[in-house]
């Protein structure tokens, strides 16, 4: 049984993510190197949406949206993990040598 267990929860991961790709209102804006610290601010409809990148892992630290949810979401360090600010048409996923994880929307 917790062979099964273990099994689930390593294939619902997507492993460790190398890279990010950022969009744009649905177009690619840039794609970064995880490795890499830095901050970018990409334009959008309501203003500029502020990613930090930091020690293989990525987050929204500002945005202009309303509600803040995916400023909410914090740090992604999975490949497969997206965070997503629909007002402001920005939106970035982690990508990794490995592949895309498993989420509600595959399975």
């Amino acid at each position: 049984m917790a062979l099964v267990i273990a099994s689930a929860f390593w294939g619902w991961h997507g492993g460790g993510a190398t890279r990010v790709r950022i969009y744009q209102g649905g177009e690619i804006y840039a794609e970064v190197d995880l490795a890499a610290t830095r901050t970018l601010k990409v334009p959008g409809p309501l203003g500029e949406t502020v990613i930090e990148i930091a020690a293989g892992k990525a987050r929204i630290a500002a945005d202009p949206s309303p509600r803040q949810y995916c400023v909410r979401e914090g740090w992604l360090t999975q490949a497969g993990e997206a965070a997503i600010c629909l007002p402001n048409r920005t939106s970035f996923e982690l990508l990794g040598d490995g592949g895309r994880g498993f989420d509600s929307l595959s399975y």
